[in-house]
């Protein structure tokens, strides 16, 4: 199985880490060097392509955003919340509202320090994420065959707003039929076309 989104360059990318880099000039200590997926609450950035009937998405988030907290779940309460917080980013046809093109998720991987992941990726994140103190990410690629992926007229991410609302904007890198795009999609404007 190819993975679609590495195959497939990002051109716009550097465009956004220039006018992150611009934008964040007088904070050069604050991360400057990470700036593009630079950890920052209620932000999230979702990568997708869609390719005949494969559609491919990356949602790459701040734990805060998802479940509210950053630091390993220890009290019952905490990990109920990580557990819930699971339980929807599993159901990615209902978050994603992939309903109309016939879509099945082929593939979900679900990756995060507050999953107690146990494989090497963890290791990395903590090493990776030591030196900014309690900062947690959690990772959540998908990969769906859509039978009717024509009827895919949109990205709508009202519902993935709606579950999780300490999410106030999701950057999103769109691959599609019609070329790439990259867009802001907020509550207010949760739908990106095709």
């Amino acid at each position: 199985m190819r993975h679609l989104l590495l195959a497939l360059p990002f051109a716009l990318l550097p465009l956004v880490a220039a006018q992150a880099h611009e934008h964040g000039h007088d904070h050069d200590h604050e991360h400057a060097h990470d700036s593009l997926g630079a950890h920052e609450h209620g932000v999230a950035s979702l990568n997708a392509a869609l390719d005949g009937n494969m559609l491919e998405l990356q949602l790459e988030s701040p734990a805060m955003n998802l479940v509210g907290f950053e630091h390993a779940a220890k009290s019952d309460a905490d990990k109920a919340k990580v557990a819930a917080a699971k339980g929807e980013l599993e159901q990615p046809i209902t978050l994603f509202a992939l309903g109309s093109g016939d879509c099945k998720a082929t593939e979900v991987e679900l990756k995060s320090p507050l999953f107690g992941d146990a494989d090497a990726d963890h290791d990395h994140d903590h090493d990776h994420h030591a030196h900014e103190g309690e900062h947690s990410d959690i990772h959540a690629h998908y990969r769906f065959e859509c039978a009717k992926a024509n009827e895919l007229k949109q990205l709508d991410l009202a519902e993935l707003f709606k579950r999780f609302p300490a999410t106030e904007k999701i950057q999103v890198q769109l691959i599609g039929p019609n070329g790439q795009q990259g867009v802001e999609l907020t509550p207010a404007q949760p739908r990106l076309s095709f």
